[in-house]
């Protein structure tokens, strides 16, 4: 690690240069496949030729110009993403905003909720975790990163996850929105139930109360649906996406309503490097392949292939949904993490000491998904 770079997350012991399909390579040449997708994000996996090829081709035309122009890519992938989010005819979203990280994304909805409701006050979930900005924080629940800048911190009520009577207790009227993942990936992959998220939806519409589903990890496919709020049929009034939206280039969306959409004005939100050419280009792509490789229907059928091949093995219960899975490991999650890297398989950890999290891309392979259940196989007999 070069002591010009200020460390952030602990590393792996190895530096990675290269990356294909399901694959990354250390600087030795030694391959590893990947199960956590660089943190979620490389949903298309590494270096697919039409992703290389569209930030190639945009680079050579236009490489950057801010929304002080109209440019013809932005305004495609604005349609593009609008059109993907609605195609299973269960959501209705108009208008979208481009930025350039999750935390930028739920930073922008959390303002909009302040100033369409005339609220100031927030509600979020035990649990949940939705970036490092100001706003982000006051609604993340992780006090290692939060406590240092309480003062700051707009209010927040916390509730607790996937109980429909502190939903019915608790009063939104003075609450400017909500805010939830509808799979809670760091703390340990819990997954909101589908009555849960429809009455949440139920009990802020009546309270005048903006419903904002964060779906930095949750989107763009990995759950076999285009976001959760397609599969779980529930409509909230903003939502956000970011990780995999253009397989690893910088960027972030807000999807909003129409409702939402006619209260905002020139001026209220903006960005200079959000919806940038290049990310554009990229999120096109990404679409493309999402939608032409299939590779929603592809993570339905690998998480079934996931939970089957990891029966009956040290891995007490598979989480989560799609692919985005996390791996019960009753005392040895932390054992089996490290035998899965030093057998040539990277997957992440979580704030849940006894869950793993797969995060891996949507066209993870068959060859794979064997060889982590060989891996977990061969842990599971060694500490029998």
């Amino acid at each position: 690690m070069s002591h010009a770079l200020l460390p952030t997350y602990p590393a792996f012991p190895f530096p990675l240069v290269r990356g294909e399909g399901d694959v990354v390579f250390d600087d030795g040449g030694r391959s590893f496949f990947d199960f956590y997708g660089g943190h979620c994000v490389c949903g298309t996996g590494h270096a697919h030729r039409k992703i290389t090829a569209a930030i190639t081709r945009q680079a050579s035309e236009l490489l950057f110009y801010s929304t002080a122009a109209e440019v013809p890519v932005r305004n495609a992938a604005a349609e593009a993403l609008r059109r993907f989010a609605n195609c299973a005819g269960e959501l209705d979203f108009s208008s979208v905003f481009f930025c350039n990280t999750g935390s930028e994304a739920n930073e922008n909805a959390l303002k909009i909720a302040a100033k369409l409701t005339g609220r100031y006050r927030f509600a979020a979930f035990a649990g949940g975790w939705h970036g490092r900005g100001i706003l982000p924080l006051s609604v993340t629940d992780d006090p290692k990163i939060t406590e240092p800048y309480l003062p700051f911190l707009a209010a927040c009520a916390r509730l607790p996850w996937n109980d429909e009577a502190a939903l019915e207790a608790f009063d939104f009227r003075q609450v400017a929105a909500v805010i939830l993942e509808p799979v809670q990936s760091m703390a340990g992959v819990r997954v909101a139930t589908p009555r849960f998220l429809t009455r949440l939806r139920q009990v802020t519409e009546a309270a005048g109360t903006l419903l904002i589903f964060d779906e930095i990890q949750t989107g763009m496919g990995r759950l076999g649906h285009p976001f959760a709020a397609a599969k779980y049929c529930v409509q909230p009034d903003l939502l956000t996406s970011a990780k995999g939206i253009a397989s690893g280039v910088p960027m972030a969306a807000l999807l909003m309503t129409q409702a939402i959409a006619d209260q905002l004005k020139i001026g209220d939100l903006g960005s200079t490097f959000g919806g940038s050419p290049l990310a554009c280009a990229a999120m096109l792509a990404t679409l493309e392949i999402i939608q032409g490789e299939r590779l929603m229907d592809r993570a339905v059928e690998a998480e079934a292939r996931i939970r089957q091949s990891l029966a009956n093995t040290c891995v007490a219960e598979v989480l989560g949904t799609g692919l985005l899975l996390g791996l019960r490991v009753s005392g040895a999650a932390a054992a089996l993490k490290q035998h899965l890297q030093d057998e040539g398989i990277l997957v992440g950890g979580s704030a849940n000491p006894e869950v793993l999290r797969l995060m891996p891309p949507l066209n993870i392979t068959d060859e794979a998904v064997a060889a982590l259940a060989e891996a977990v196989r061969a842990f599971s007999a060694s500490t029998r």
